[in-house]
């Protein structure tokens, strides 16, 4: 009986897929559909008793994120510290939801040709960021990546306004008055001044928490 059974399975493509797919679903329902009532993974943590403060970028890193984007950055380091021991021992405390609530499109990924960059907040002067855009390898010499001194240029972001309020219609709490402030926060700022505020922030909002 077992036999034919698996037989009858194999020779029929249609009754294979179905309980492929079927297999496969429950699969990933028993994996993933606990996530949806883990809180410490779904609502925002706490640090010191009190609810996290997590705050929409500012117009200088948010346009230094775009710019990120733009040089293709996030192909080679992902923002997503997952919760085990090799990676939380040498990052940080694993990535959790309530730190991308204001990222469009959020960067998580696990393709790192260069380290993550989820907690490199602070780690790091802003000089020495300058001169890790400038040549990597100055600081880092055995660094594969490129170089990006085109950044050191003045930073012109038109539409950071638009940018903004669109932003705020989808849920950021952008304020008239940080709109309105924002082309002149980029006033005499470069690309990589930019970038490097961009940077200095990510996984500063965890910094504190045990």
């Amino acid at each position: 009986m077992k036999k034919f059974t698996h037989d009858l399975i194999e020779r029929s493509p249609v009754l294979l897929l179905v309980l492929s797919l079927a297999t496969v679903s429950v699969g990933g329902l028993v994996e993933i559909v606990p996530l949806f009532f883990q809180h410490s993974l779904t609502k925002p943590i706490d640090t010191d008793g009190s609810p996290l403060d997590i705050q929409p970028y500012d117009a200088l890193s948010l346009a230094g994120r775009d710019i990120y984007i733009r040089e293709g950055c996030v192909s080679c380091h992902s923002q997503m510290i997952r919760p085990f021991r090799a990676e939380t021992e040498r990052y940080g405390h694993f990535s959790v939801a309530a730190e991308s609530m204001y990222d469009r499109p959020f960067l998580w990924g696990s393709k790192r040709t260069g380290p993550d960059l989820a907690r490199v907040g602070g780690r790091y002067t802003d000089e020495w960021h300058r001169v890790h855009l400038l040549n990597p390898r100055d600081v880092v010499p055995e660094s594969n990546m490129p170089a990006f001194p085109w950044l050191d240029r003045p930073l012109s972001d038109s539409h950071i306004e638009q940018k903004m309020i669109v932003l705020r219609r989808l849920g950021h709490p952008y304020t008239d008055a940080e709109i309105a402030g924002a082309q002149q926060e980029l006033e005499g700022a470069t690309e990589m001044e930019a970038v490097i505020a961009y940077l200095q922030g990510l996984g500063t909002t965890l910094s504190n928490f045990k």
